[in-house]
């Protein structure tokens, strides 16, 4: 069955559930995003390195959200106008700088709580500013690659690629797997950071059993969003296959994978709100038990 019937192959009732799903998602992800990055921006006293990566992370959701109806829109068509294109290459861009804004928020989580003393230095509000920067210009340089590439395969838009591409193989490769890896690190470290933390008090032991929690869960968001479509497209670019039901598959995928934008307000705003509890209890033991200003320095405000 080739891709021109996949159309009339796709259950109606499908088709139904993932318009009504997005109308709510988008609905929410605007308000949400759109409100945290009022607060980030606006409403918090002083910029610090996590606030520069959330406020990064806000605008890349917001605008997929915005790109992802003319994305849809377009992949229904299925013709490769310039116009189809730039839809996907703003819906791309920031799915994966959305992927990598998550990433650079657990490095710096991870430089904080493991290694306080040693990379103070290193983390400031302006060097956050820089690697969001330069995480920017990856992304997009590694998508200008993926245009060219792609359109001399036959197109870049996805309704119309067809056989195995080499290059979003890559792309998704790097995009995707390098991150996980180094998220799935980071976290795993973190948590393992915080239980080891002596506990004074029954407070403390709480805010500390919290962050950590929500460090598993940020985790866990970013996997059942993510992995989904990235297996799916992996099997796609490795075998070449353009079966409806693959297709199917990578377009409710993906739509998982959109999700993330409403779930990074919700989980960040409590990691955030956690983290400062297990900052504020760890800062008075250590300034009860050192008699100076070294403490653990997780300010996710």
């Amino acid at each position: 069955m080739n891709s021109s019937n996949c159309s009339s192959w796709e259950p109606l009732v499908v088709k139904g559930v993932l318009l009504t799903y997005l109308g709510g998602l988008l609905a929410l992800g605007l308000v949400l995003n759109g409100l945290a990055l009022w607060v980030l921006c606006w409403r918090l006293p002083r910029w610090t390195e996590t606030r520069i990566y959330m406020a990064n992370l806000a605008v890349a959701d917001l605008c997929l959200l915005c790109a992802l109806p003319f994305f849809l829109h377009f992949r229904e068509t299925s013709k490769d106008t310039p116009l189809c294109q730039l839809s996907q290459a703003v819906y791309l861009l920031n799915r994966y700088m959305s992927i990598s804004l998550i990433m650079a928020i657990a490095v710096d989580r991870y430089m904080a709580v493991r290694h306080p003393l040693r990379t103070r230095r290193l983390r400031s509000p302006g060097r956050a500013a820089a690697v969001c920067a330069a995480l920017w210009a990856v992304v997009l340089g590694s998508l200008v690659l993926r245009w060219f590439l792609d359109v001399q395969d036959g197109g870049f838009c996805f309704a119309v690629r067809s056989g195995r591409n080499t290059s979003t193989g890559v792309f998704s490769l790097l995009g995707f797997y390098l991150p996980l890896a180094v998220l799935v690190f980071c976290s795993l470290q973190v948590v393992t950071a915080l239980t080891q933390r002596p506990k004074a008090n029954p407070g403390q032991v709480e805010a500390t059993r919290k962050a950590s929690r929500m460090v598993l869960a940020n985790l866990a968001v970013f996997v059942v969003c993510f992995l989904p479509f990235h297996v799916v497209l992996t099997v796609h670019v490795a075998l070449g296959l353009q079966t409806c039901a693959l297709k199917t598959a990578i377009q409710i995928t993906s739509r998982l994978s959109d999700a993330n934008c409403c779930l990074d307000a919700i989980c960040y705003y409590f990691m955030a709100k956690e983290f400062k509890e297990a900052s504020v209890s760890t800062t008075s033991l250590r300034a009860e038990a050192h008699k100076s200003k070294d403490s653990l320095t997780v300010t996710l405000t």
